[in-house]
């Protein structure tokens, strides 16, 4: 950061901004704190010479009159080539940062990101993982290809300065180059229903040896060393079910889980059906078939996002919340 802005920001947090974790954070806060320091500037010289003014050419005397005040061609040209000038730096500087922003490398790592009310999930193409968390090597240029299965979301990681909206129906591309590890918070930027607030993720940054031995592990989600049920709890809270449904009974978007397998479930059209096997893994995939009473159709799709091995552990695991 050029040394002038310094003690405006005094450190990556600056006064009001969080960590600039990414390369493009840096140059973004670089160019917010220069119009900071311009528009202080040119506050205090406005209101100080108002003040100066007004005070000494103020009225004492009732005959008192203002001398005539014809017009200052140089100082008329000045005052509008000097906020021209800067007006077109930092229309060039800021449309510099953003073309730069949204042409990533030809060598970046490719994320496709999918938004859904109201969680969002990650797809390695290259390596064959599904995850609801952003996880990226520190130092490569990542290239995240967005879409949306419902309605138009917004992808935001304020420690990253990136906000794209996502758009059913096409795709947003954005990219990014972490500078540091760390876990940082993803929302959504657009207001996209009940549970908009409760559409969080996370981006893991890891060093290039533990992105590695992510991959490697299958994203996290192998279930390797793990019975069933166990797979089945990391999956229910790391494929985000927690966002509608819960374990202890109380209500949210979707029914409590507790003790429903085995239970009759009434549906939206007054039929009943057994919560066994085949309704839960159908809820998975084909969540509006059979919607419960009571319940809006609002859930997504996790049909071609959970490989057969991960289906079967959701059931076992929601199987052992009881009867």
């Amino acid at each position: 950061m050029n040394p002038l802005f310094s003690l405006l920001a005094p450190t990556n947090k600056g006064l009001w901004l969080p960590t600039a974790a990414t390369r493009e954070a840096g140059r973004t806060d670089t160019l917010f704190y220069f119009i900071l320091g311009l528009s202080i500037f040119f506050f205090v010289l406005v209101v100080g010479a108002t003040l100066l003014f007004a005070i000494k050419y103020r009225r004492r005397s009732a005959g008192q009159k203002t001398a005539d005040i014809e017009g200052h061609r140089r100082l008329e040209i000045i005052w509008a080539v000097i906020p021209a000038a800067l007006l077109v730096l930092i229309f060039a500087w800021g449309f510099t940062d953003y073309m730069g922003s949204t042409v990533p490398p030809g060598d970046a790592l490719e994320v496709r990101v999918t938004a859904q009310k109201w969680s969002w999930s990650f797809d390695y193409p290259r390596d064959g993982i599904n995850t609801t968390e952003l996880v990226v090597p520190v130092g490569r240029p990542v290239k995240l290809v967005m879409s949306s299965m419902d309605v138009i979301h917004s992808f935001y990681v304020p420690a990253f300065r990136l906000k794209r909206d996502v758009l059913p129906n096409r795709y947003s591309l954005l990219w990014f180059q972490a500078e540091e590890t760390g876990e940082f918070d993803v929302l959504c930027a657009e207001y996209c229903g009940t549970n908009h607030s409760r559409m969080l993720a996370k981006v893991k940054v890891l060093s290039e040896q533990k992105y590695q031995e992510w991959i490697d592990s299958g994203g996290g989600m192998s279930g390797k060393g793990m019975s069933s049920v166990e797979f089945g709890k990391l999956l229910f809270k790391g494929q985000g079910c927690t966002a509608c449904h819960t374990v202890d009974g109380s209500r949210l978007t979707g029914p409590s889980l507790l003790g429903r397998f085995g239970a009759m479930e009434t549906l939206a059209d007054g039929s009943q059906v057994k919560i066994d096997d085949n309704y839960v893994r159908e809820s998975i995939t084909q969540p509006n078939a059979k919607v419960a009473q009571g319940y809006e159709p609002v859930m997504p799709t996790y049909a071609g996002r959970l490989k057969e091995g991960q289906l079967n552990a959701l059931i076992d695991y929601i199987k052992s919340l009881g009867k």
